[in-house]
């Protein structure tokens, strides 16, 4: 790829994934202020309850694989 436009067009070809790990390698995250509270948060055991009831709701099969949601989301940019 020489030019932008080429560029571009190879950009808009990129699956869901795809595109968020350019978006992540183009503007890597840096933690704020609510980064480092969330952290704090869980390392004191804060989350802990949220923790269980997402363990909960994957044992109960409430929950679908993020693979699966990203490829329906693949499908849907498709059409």
């Amino acid at each position: 790829m020489t030019t932008l436009l080429e560029i571009k067009a190879a950009i808009e070809k990129l699956s869901p994934r795809d595109y968020a790990e350019l978006m992540t390698l183009l503007h890597p995250p840096v933690d704020d202020d609510w980064d480092r509270q969330i952290k704090a948060d869980a390392a004191a055991g804060r989350l802990d309850r949220l923790v269980e009831e997402g363990r909960d709701d994957i044992a109960a099969g409430r929950c679908r694989p993020l693979d699966e949601l990203l490829a329906e989301d693949g499908d849907e940019a498709a059409r």
